[in-house]
């Protein structure tokens, strides 16, 4: 494997860089997204506790539980924001419009790294083409084709053969990467869709009535 890599020249590199950045994104993304880190053991119930003692009491239920809350996990500070809101009196529409902007930010979590996932899925295979041009060059002015000298056969096919890695190796990254995106993408989609859902029950038991409009 290693003569390979020597063998591919110098332009496949830039692939091995970012095929180690490209396993760094999917490995971190894929223990970011996983449920039970977005969604903690009882954190659900913690929120939906604190929410029936707000709506019972709100004397009840101090700013400290609701930090506490919000510390529990990426998507926490989005179910808190609505306890915060009723318990400093907001009306429906000013909570309605901080849910808003806490969702956009809980979203930008969910989305970190994946469009550079999406980059090296898109220029990896242009890089091992580009390698594959490199070492096209390379091969050909060493065999005396760009002065018109008869070159060893043998030797340029096997060269050619050798600037084709960088080819496959592009694609090698790309295609994996690729699909880890859309498994990524798909997750990141699935966590939203549960919050907004976690959120909507939450808004619908502190504001029932506006909610029943």
């Amino acid at each position: 494997m290693y003569s390979i890599l020597l063998s591919a020249g110098w332009p496949i590199w830039p692939l091995l860089i970012i095929s180690i950045i490209g396993l760094a994104i999917v490995l971190e993304r894929s223990w970011y997204l996983r449920k039970i880190y977005i969604f903690p053991k009882n954190c659900l119930e913690s929120v939906f506790s604190l929410t029936n003692q707000l709506v019972r009491d709100q004397s009840t239920v101090s700013e400290l539980q609701i930090q506490e809350l919000a510390n529990l996990s990426p998507a926490s500070p989005l179910l808190a924001c609505a306890l915060k809101e009723k318990l400093a009196g907001s009306g429906p529409d000013v909570a309605l419009e901080e849910l808003q902007a806490s969702a956009q930010t809980t979203w930008q979590k969910f989305d970190r790294y994946l469009g550079a996932l999406a980059t090296i899925a898109t220029v990896a295979p242009l890089l091992g083409l580009f390698g594959t041009v490199v070492g096209m060059i390379e091969i050909f002015g060493s065999q005396g084709a760009i002065n018109g000298a008869a070159g060893n056969p043998q030797q340029l096919a096997h060269g050619i053969s050798v600037a084709l890695y960088n080819t496959a190796f592009g694609l090698l990254i790309a295609i994996p990467a690729l699909a880890a995106w859309r498994g990524l993408r798909a997750m990141a989609n699935q966590r939203q869709r549960e919050c907004e859902e976690f959120t909507r029950q939450l808004f619908k038991k502190l504001y029932p009535t506006d909610s029943a409009k």
